[in-house]
């Protein structure tokens, strides 16, 4: 004990106590929070050891510093740092079955509203493992078990440590590339680099990509748009005559479902429905739906989803395309195209703050006439608001003050967010029709329905206003599911609710199935019916344009219109695995594939079918390739150098998103008789009364909510 005392009270020795104490914690963490697929004693090694290289080069640093106490103090807050960094990304696997990269990182701030509670949701009793040590340095230095070593640190030891530290590493990289070789040439999956050589070296070489990525956008010129432009217009999916301008000159309103799986579509918990209103919708004469229908989203999530949605291109492999690149990209996107094409006006109204994903700039770069964020909306009680913004009932209720005098058409979208992890409703929102979540051992499983239940009804009070106000004879409406709401690594407790039978067999590909999304197109007079074709959400703009009679040739758009003869349906996920109508293609650890038939979930042996392999390997090229081709117009922002005929590049300055109320009373002033908004149709009456709610924050009164007499007379902005 005395020795132990006296080599702690070193320098060195208190830098070997933080490397052992962030080694035990972080292979805690390995074997407790992440699944990283380990198949083989030697990856149990590499996992062991992978933490204590980079840890001893980082604490090293410290031992150049002369002056002791500030040396201490180095140690410390790197320590910290590395704990943080840990942490973070336990918290984040577990809602995202992911690892932080560094532009989630750097773009953490712009999406920090309601990150904390929600972070709060996802801690795990056993986490006091990962900050006890933090306790247990304090005691020891406050009881002098530990003295500070104030004697200088030789800088030849130091260089000797550092070193260590180098060889260590070394050691580590070719025991990883022995065992996974090329490991950083042909990465399928972050997980392969934290499994290989931890959390530092991941962190590092993403962002030594993300560095390449920003060289590569500097020196990015016209000609790099010759090879996209001949990939658009071999892929180019020719409209169908039966839909193509069925819609044109409708209001066009989009309605993003946060977190919506598919499965939840005609599902019961306890004998009721959890979504009885979209189940009828689903079934709608009137309703276009598609059950083969996935998300594609990655790091960025919701943002992903809207990136796809009004631009027809992908998600970043890393982060968020929105607050990396979206915030100065140039874009040719929905609201643009619909604006200078059909005289569209365009608009957004979300209950969050308008710096959520820097929406308050990407969407001026997309060309959105008006954006109506969280300022827009009154906060009845303190309660109105959950952690990623205002509650859907208020949202929707509220935003019709502000729809009735969008000039028609316009292409509107809401996005909602109560359906939004942790899926915690407050009591006094529970549904009034007797619906009780189910009971599993997971929470956020049971609450999930709970929430799903709450979004449902507020659709079907809008859709109910919808057409008393008339809006919905003139309109088509188009949903969508934006994303998985429970992750892979919930997905056993949901497994009991939805297929008990195969709960205990549950793998990879039922995780992929369970990234099926609704997609719905709802039209008053259009030929509806469930639609088998495959797609996901990379078709939504082409499939709109083409119904608004805009014809898509022309647009940088990767995806195809789901209702052409010629769509494709291959279904391209982010991380590069894809689905297509008969099998499900998965990597595997090993570079390859683990590919099943979609109908019976069967794993196919494709050494025994050397036909199927070739078109794994054909389908999996045309996967990648479509990726590809959406990466490098983001990274390069190639689109400044293409302006497609008739089309006018859109100037975010001439966006702006103050006072907005004054501005939609101007222009229908400006008008007079010819302005089209609701509000002029309807005599200049407002049509805000004809909505009914049950939200309890209006006691079920729609005239709590301000009518746009009431709202002009005293703007907010």
């Amino acid at each position: 004990m005395v020795k132990l005392k006296k080599f702690l009270s070193t320098r060195l020795g208190f830098m070997a106590m933080l490397i052992f104490f962030l080694w035990i914690k972080t292979v805690i963490a390995y074997y407790k929070d992440f699944s990283l697929g380990i198949a083989d004693p030697i990856q149990h090694i590499i996992l062991i050891i992978n933490p204590i290289a980079t840890s001893t080069i980082l604490l090293g640093l410290a031992l150049y510093i002369y002056r002791a106490k500030i040396s201490y103090i180095v140690m410390g807050i790197v320590y910290f740092l590395e704990s943080a960094l840990l942490y973070g990304n336990i918290l984040y696997y577990r809602q995202f079955t992911d690892f932080l990269s560094f532009n989630t990182i750097t773009g953490a701030g712009k999406v920090s509203k309601g990150l904390g509670a929600s972070a709060a949701n996802m801690a795990s009793p056993h986490d006091i493992i990962y900050w006890l040590d933090f306790i247990i340095i304090l005691v020891l230095l406050l009881t002098h078990f530990i003295k500070i070593d104030k004697r200088p640190f030789r800088k030849l030891n130091a260089f000797a440590i550092s070193m260590l530290g180098v060889m260590f590493f070394s050691f580590n990289l070719m025991l990883s590339e022995c065992n996974r070789p090329q490991l950083l040439g042909r990465t399928f999956d972050r997980a392969y680099i934290v499994k290989y050589l931890g959390f530092n070296s991941y962190l590092g070489y993403d962002s030594i990509k993300t560095a390449q990525n920003s060289q590569v956008r500097s020196t990015a010129v016209g000609t790099d748009m010759d090879h996209v432009l001949q990939y658009t217009n071999s892929h180019y999916a020719q409209p169908n005559p039966v839909y193509f301008g069925k819609a044109k000159g409708k209001n066009i309103i989009i309605i993003h479902l946060e977190s919506f799986q598919q499965f939840l579509i005609g599902m019961k918990v306890n004998g009721q429905e959890v979504t009885p209103f979209l189940n009828s919708l689903y079934n709608d004469k009137n309703t276009m739906s598609f059950d083969n229908f996935y998300h594609e989203v990655g790091q960025g999530k919701t943002s992903d989803a809207e990136t796809m949605l009004e631009s027809g291109l992908f998600g970043l492999p890393e982060g968020s395309f929105f607050t990396s690149l979206g915030t100065d990209n140039t874009f040719q996107a929905a609201p643009a195209i619909l604006g200078q094409k059909e005289g569209y006006t365009s608009a957004v109204f979300h209950g969050n703050i308008g710096s959520f994903w820097s929406r308050n700039d990407v969407y001026k770069n997309m060309g959105y006439d008006y954006f109506f964020d969280e300022s827009y909306f009154n906060q009845q009680t303190e309660n109105s608001s959950m952690e990623y913004g205002l509650k859907d009932k208020l949202v929707l209720s509220e935003s019709v003050k502000y729809l009735e005098q969008l000039q028609q058409p316009f292409y509107a979208k809401f996005i909602t967010v109560t359906n939004h992890y942790p899926f915690q409703l407050p009591e006094e929102d529970l549904s009034n029709d007797g619906f009780t979540k189910p009971d599993t051992d997971n929470e956020a499983v049971n609450g999930y329905f709970q929430t799903a239940h709450y979004l449902d009804s507020s659709l079907q009070e809008f859709f109910q206003y919808l057409k008393d106000s008339g809006i919905y004879d003139n309109s088509m409406i188009v949903l969508y599911g934006d994303h998985y709401g429970i992750s892979n690594s919930q997905n056993p407790a949901l497994a009991t609710l939805i297929n008990p039978d195969e709960a205990a067999t549950w793998n990879n590909f039922d995780n992929t199935q369970l990234q099926r999304v609704p997609f719905m197109i709802h039209m008053k007079g259009l030929k509806g019916g469930v639609n088998h074709t495959y797609g996901g959400e990379i078709d939504i703009l082409p499939t709109i344009l083409h119904l608004a009679g805009i014809n898509t040739k022309q647009y940088i758009q990767v995806g195809t219109d789901l209702l052409s003869k010629n769509h494709s349906q291959i279904v391209a996920f982010r991380n590069k695995n894809f689905v297509t109508p008969n099998y499900t293609v998965l990597k595997n650890s090993d570079g390859g594939y683990n590919v099943y038939r979609n109908k019976t979930g069967e794993q196919v042996d494709l050494d025994k079918d050397p036909e199927l392999k070739a078109k794994v390997d054909k389908w999996q090229q045309a996967v990648n390739e479509k990726l590809q081709i959406s990466d490098t117009v983001n990274n390069k922002n190639l689109l400044r150098f293409y302006t497609p005929n008739g089309f006018k590049p859109v100037d975010p300055k001439d966006y702006d998103y103050k006072d907005q109320i004054q501005r939609l009373l101007d222009t229908r002033s400006a008008l007079g008789l010819k302005s089209t908004s609701i509000y002029s149709k309807n005599d200049n009456q407002s049509t805000t009364g004809l909505y009914r709610t049950d939200a309890p924050e209006l006691g079920g009164d729609r005239s709590s909510i301000d009518s746009w007499d009431y709202v002009k007379n005293n703007p907010k902005k």
